[in-house]
């Protein structure tokens, strides 16, 4: 379980707070218009927690090259619009105008920079906290502010200056939605109700394996369900040839950790045989029709593009009955109707259950959003990547740096009332 400090173990008021927030959202490209502003909206929590404070937000936008890399000026705008409120703006990071625009800033009033990812250092630093804090970009901006918060949960696992160089020069905090994250995960991983099943799928199936794995080892999940790109590469390892086509296609979506990839499933599928749980049926896309197909069918020469009606009805039975269900990724092509119905089913399971659901981020989490069960779910995580490293048992850059500042600041606070 980690260990931070939050908002509510300091005290901000009349302080000048720095806000590493991620509302890097979808951008029409032609108007700038925000095509969804889910993740702006996430910071508001945090925000509420800093009306006496002066607060400056560090953002980013996209990344160098894609045609959505912009400033965040539109942000700016649209966190206005949702507060209420005007936010500031400058064109700046921590040169010159950065400076005086945060020194001029009274209480209550918030001002958001420009998109860090516009600075050299924060896209091509690499090495531990200390390096990080030696660059020009954290000693700036830590000579006119007070504290700093993490509340960018999705960036998390980037080991970038504006994520972890703070750690050595300010104190660091969670913000509320980084909090919301790692108390929401960490009641899966930590006392999960039992029966806990991990259902596992998606093209990521790299990450999927990873956390399928740790969870198992672990003994966090009580059974693994694979589905997708995941159940796919596992019917092939215990002994079932899939088909040519699909196998290539694990081949090229799995690249250079393909090989790493096969080992570690091997080495789980005979470890936890008993545990892991994999479609009986398949869809495959046959001249663009779904054709359902049982195992003793294979191999097929088409795309395996779900999972079957039986394996569908046997996966939202289990989902049903579970205390903890770890979802992530969908169970087959769910962007083609005649395919979605894996992926529905199983979305509409952990709506109808009684247990608790941590939705994993990224596609999956957007498909609940849309159809409206995100009240039904017990935590629907803002981080694909960063979620997926965290259920996989791995060290996440930006959460070590706010548990490394917690144990520094308790030791500090320790001193002083020794000293006194």
């Amino acid at each position: 379980m980690a260990q931070v400090l939050n908002l509510r173990d300091i005290n901000v008021e009349g302080k000048t707070v720095l806000v590493r927030v991620d509302i890097n959202s979808p951008i029409q490209p032609k108007s700038q218009e925000f095509l969804d502003d889910t993740r702006i909206k996430a910071i508001v929590p945090t925000l509420n927690l800093l009306t006496k404070a002066k607060v400056v937000l560090l953002a980013h936008q996209s990344r160098p090259g894609k045609k959505d890399f912009t400033n965040t000026l539109g942000h700016s705008r649209e966190l206005g619009r949702i507060l209420g409120r005007n936010v500031k703006w400058v064109e700046d990071i921590h040169g010159e105008k950065a400076m005086q625009a945060i020194e001029s800033l009274a209480d209550g009033e918030i001002l958001m920079l420009n998109n860090v990812r516009m600075d050299l250092e924060e896209v091509s630093t690499k090495g531990d906290f200390l390096t990080m804090s030696e660059t020009k970009i954290i000693q700036r901006l830590s000579s006119v502010v007070d504290v700093f918060v993490n509340d960018a949960f999705a960036c998390s696992h980037r080991n970038s200056p504006s994520i972890v160089g703070f750690t050595h020069t300010l104190p660091c905090v969670a913000g509320e939605l980084m909090k919301k994250e790692i108390d929401g995960l960490d009641a899966a991983l930590e006392s999960p109700r039992r029966p806990c099943i991990a259902v596992v799928g998606g093209i990521k199936v790299e990450d999927s394996i990873s956390v399928a794995d740790n969870m198992l080892r672990k003994g966090i999940a009580d059974e693994v369900w694979a589905t997708g790109g995941v159940a796919n590469l596992l019917i092939e390892y215990s002994g079932i040839d899939i088909g040519e086509l699909n196998h290539n296609f694990l081949v090229r979506e799995l690249g250079d950790s393909y090989h790493s990839t096969v080992e570690t499933a091997k080495s789980m599928l005979n470890d936890f045989a008993d545990k892991i749980k994999l479609p009986t049926d398949l869809a495959a896309n046959i001249e663009d029709n779904r054709v359902d197909l049982t195992l003793a069918d294979l191999p097929v020469a088409a795309p395996i593009f779900d999972i079957g009606i039986n394996s569908t009805m046997t996966l939202s039975a289990a989902i049903k009955s579970a205390g903890t269900i770890i979802l992530n990724g969908p169970a087959g092509v769910f962007e083609l109707t005649d395919f979605a119905l894996g992926t529905v089913e199983m979305l509409n399971a952990c709506a109808e259950s009684s247990g608790y659901v941590v939705v994993g981020g990224g596609h999956t989490a957007t498909l609940i959003m849309n159809r409206g069960l995100s009240s039904k779910m017990g935590h629907l995580s803002t981080g694909g990547g960063a979620c997926l490293n965290y259920l996989a048992g791995k060290v996440l850059p930006g959460i070590a740096s706010l548990e490394y500042s917690a144990q520094k600041y308790q030791l500090t606070i320790s001193q002083s009332i020794t000293d006194n």
